[in-house]
């Protein structure tokens, strides 16, 4: 086999077959896996509740409004590698995506260093602006400095994840947020109640499963496929500027949505700790019902990159509409399932009345608005993947800034707390529908036109061009 040769078993796999099943497998393995972690993180929410303490409760409601900045971050991160890495892999230089990973790798790893410190020295100032005050202040702070630092593991996690994804590894990617989710949620009960630790085993439960996020991905990405080169300095030269012009615009897209939550939090707080507490168990609904869609954007970006490397613009349209579909499919039956479970939820939660009414407004209005929701967040991957990322940037900042905040706050002034549900299903129904128009749109131009070339330098030659065997 030539050096120039790709090796056949790690040919792009999305250049073939049915878009629509790709679709599916893809974000049927990234929904498995990123929803299994929501829903271990649900689960602490619950063992905390269970402690019969409101403060407990609202405190992580805080901690988790802050901490939605760091994990957006990470998800920004992830999506560059996984457009660098799909790219190389379409235009067949396999040998440039296992460098393209590692130097990926090593760049989000060193951003997330930074904003783990910048968190962990102003948790106190930032929990603050959420609007919490005295102990459940004081306990939110506390959850931050034991849970931040982790977020470096995280980082590395999630571009090994990526690097997966980008090759079409869509059952390892699911193993490496399934294993360790599996491993907390057992771990994380008996921290809480068994050891007596409280929220400081909820704390240390979340920064454990980061860490084991990362062991698996190594284990996928380096033991069993070698999508990993050897770290260079040149790798990180040559891939810098590409990477930064790519994970800046996503990093400011995937931050709206935590900035929106932040906003929405400050609000909500405005009406006590039951709110806040309704609110928290929100928060933990919709990442576990909609993880799915959620994870549409970094699921299906592969497919996007794959095609367009090897200039299959027909390939583009179909993943596009395909994608759409299985989202409002996917919304619908989700809608569905917090209807009818929304009773349970507040009886398990031990919720009170005003919390009650704050998951009321969700279950019945607000989580709709993600059926129209799912087409900004496949308009994001055609955007990110395909050189348009700051279109992503203005279209999620327009839902989760310009248009949500002032509807926030004018329902809120008239249904009180439920209105800030209902200001962000306006939202989403509104900005999400310009949105998937919008994308529709640019994939179907691609073909009357050409978009401009990674022109990434190849990297050196190595003599060992057959080392993506399988093992």
């Amino acid at each position: 086999m030539s050096a120039n040769t790709p090796h056949p078993e790690l040919r792009g796999r999305f250049l073939t077959g049915s878009t629509m099943s790709h679709v599916v497998r893809m974000t049927m393995a990234g929904a498995t896996g990123i929803t299994f972690v929501f829903v271990v993180d649900a689960a602490n929410l619950f063992w905390i509740s269970q402690l019969g303490d409101p403060r407990l409760v609202a405190a992580a409601g805080f901690a988790f409004a802050i901490q939605f900045f760091s994990v957006s971050i990470g998800i920004g991160l992830m999506i560059a590698a996984v457009a660098l890495i799909s790219r190389a892999v379409g235009e067949g230089g396999h040998e440039a995506a296992r460098h393209n990973a590692t130097a990926s790798m090593l760049l989000a790893g060193g951003a997330q260093a930074l904003v783990a410190l910048a968190v962990f020295c102003l948790r106190d100032q930032l929990v603050a602006l959420t609007g919490a005050t005295g102990e459940t202040a004081a306990l939110a702070s506390r959850y931050l400095a034991i849970s931040v630092p982790s977020i470096v593991f995280m980082a590395l996690g999630m571009a090994a994840n990526g690097a997966l994804r980008a090759h079409g590894e869509a059952r390892q990617s699911m193993f490496v947020t399934l294993f360790p989710g599996l491993v907390t949620m057992i771990v994380d009960p008996v921290m809480i109640y068994g050891l007596g630790w409280g929220l400081d085993g909820a704390a240390i439960g979340v920064a454990l499963s980061r860490i084991l996020m990362m062991s698996a991905g190594f284990y996928f990405a380096v033991r069993i496929h070698d999508l990993l080169a050897r770290p260079a300095i040149a790798d990180l030269r040559r891939i810098a500027w590409p990477f930064a012009l790519i994970a800046g615009p996503a990093i400011l897209t995937q931050m709206a949505t935590p900035a929106g939550n932040y906003l929405m939090t400050r609000i909500m707080a405005g009406f006590g700790d039951d709110a806040v507490a309704g609110w928290a168990v929100v928060g933990r609904l919709t990442v576990v019902a909609f993880g799915g869609i959620m994870s549409l954007s970094g699921a299906i970006g592969g497919i996007f990159g794959q095609n367009y490397g090897a200039r299959r613009f027909d390939r583009l349209t179909s993943t596009y509409r395909d994608a759409i579909l299985f989202g409002f499919v996917y919304t619908l039956v989700a809608w569905l399932i917090i209807i009818l479970a929304s009773p349970l939820v507040i009886r398990g939660f031990g919720l009170t009345p005003e919390a009650a009414e704050v998951v009321q407004a969700f279950a019945y209005v607000g989580a709709g608005g993600f059926v129209f929701g799912a087409a900004l967040f496949v308009s994001n991957a055609a955007f990110n993947a395909l050189g348009r990322a700051l279109r992503s940037t203005f279209v999620n900042w327009m839902r989760d800034g310009v248009v949500t905040l002032p509807l926030a706050l004018l329902l809120a002034a008239w249904f009180g707390a439920q209105g800030v549900i209902y200001a962000q299903a306006v939202a989403s129904l509104v900005v999400g529908s310009l949105a998937g128009w919008w994308g529709w749109h640019f994939v179907r131009s691609l073909h009357r036109k050409q978009l401009p070339p990674l022109d990434l330098p190849p990297p050196r030659p190595y003599a060992n061009p057959d080392r993506f065997r399988r093992r």
